[in-house]
């Protein structure tokens, strides 16, 4: 039995059962979950898909694509921890990267837009002067 993306399997709307009336077909295929791992041994591969087409299925990453919303930008950051997952707490303890997960980021990149843009330092205090160590 492989993974099917049908609705074969799926009962009628009254609550029937389906007869099986034909096998799966290959346009139905569905794959393995990649379960992408943060790690720094970065690891994509490349899939084959219909129409000879190819997808990257990304194993272990360190880095992403992030967005500021309401400041409308967007950089290229770490990752640095998963902070929590709704879904599963075992998601969080082996650090699985899946959607709606939240994660801890390296702020530097918006923190030097910021500074460029707005001319204020972020992260400091109003009555605080800036001392370098």
């Amino acid at each position: 039995m492989g993974i099917s993306r049908d609705s074969l399997h799926k009962r009628r709307a009254t609550g029937g059962r389906k007869k099986h009336w034909r096998k799966k077909k290959k346009y139905e295929l569905g794959r393995q979950s990649a379960n992408t791992k943060l790690s720094s041994h970065v690891a994509v591969r490349k899939v084959r898909v219909r129409g000879g087409n190819s997808k990257f299925r990304a194993l272990r990453l360190d880095h992403g694509n992030f967005s500021w919303g309401s400041e409308a930008i967007t950089r290229k950051t770490r990752i640095l921890d998963v902070s929590y997952n709704a879904s599963n707490n075992e998601l969080v303890r082996t650090q699985t990267l899946v959607k709606n997960a939240i994660i801890q980021i390296d702020a530097t990149p918006f923190k030097q837009w910021y500074q460029q843009h707005y001319g204020t330092e972020l992260g400091t205090k109003k009555g605080e002067e800036k001392t370098e160590a």
